[in-house]
């Protein structure tokens, strides 16, 4: 779909890889929040925004507690999500 590695937790998709940056699949009652943090940006591979999807620059993951960080935004909303 987008060109990267993706990573899916009961069939839905969680994070991925593209390039150098880390999509996280955050929802939308979270976007706002996500990009509000520090390195995140809107997912707009398409020139579209992907509202609920935001990329995170590999600054942004340079230590293993914002890495963590990130993979976990993703599992939660991917995880409150129904099994496909």
């Amino acid at each position: 779909m987008f060109g990267g590695l993706c990573f899916l937790l009961n069939g839905n998709m969680s994070f991925g890889i593209v390039g150098s940056e880390l999509m996280v699949r955050v929802g939308q009652a979270k976007y706002a929040e996500a990009l509000a943090l520090p390195h995140a940006r809107e997912m707009d591979f398409t020139g579209r925004s992907m509202r609920g999807m935001v990329f995170v620059a590999e600054d942004g993951l340079s230590e293993d507690d914002d890495l963590n960080s990130w993979l976990q935004r993703g599992i939660d909303f991917s995880g409150s999500l129904p099994a496909k």
